[in-house]
């Protein structure tokens, strides 16, 4: 991977996490860079599914895979947000 290919990776994992978590319902209390990683496994995770269905790769931008990813990630930061606010302090 070029560097530029990791630049936009963390780019497009940072506006999938913030797209996913604007799509999960409730208050989700995770920092920024909880929901880069969550975006980031999410634009993969999505694309993967989107190959697996046949609807990656298509002319255009890839608005299937797109709301695949955002799904995911929606998921995602629902999953961490809970998981992350169950911490408590004993």
């Amino acid at each position: 991977m070029s560097p530029e290919s990791i630049i936009g990776a963390l780019i497009i994992g940072l506006i999938i996490g913030l797209l996913g978590k604007l799509v999960a319902p409730g208050k989700q209390a995770i920092p920024i860079w909880l929901t880069l990683i969550v975006g980031i496994v999410a634009a993969f995770l999505g694309t993967f599914v989107a190959r697996a269905l046949g609807v990656a790769d298509t002319p255009g931008i890839d608005w299937i895979e797109l709301v695949v990813q955002v799904v995911i990630a929606a998921i995602g930061v629902s999953v961490v947000a809970g998981v992350y606010g169950r911490k408590s302090v004993t």
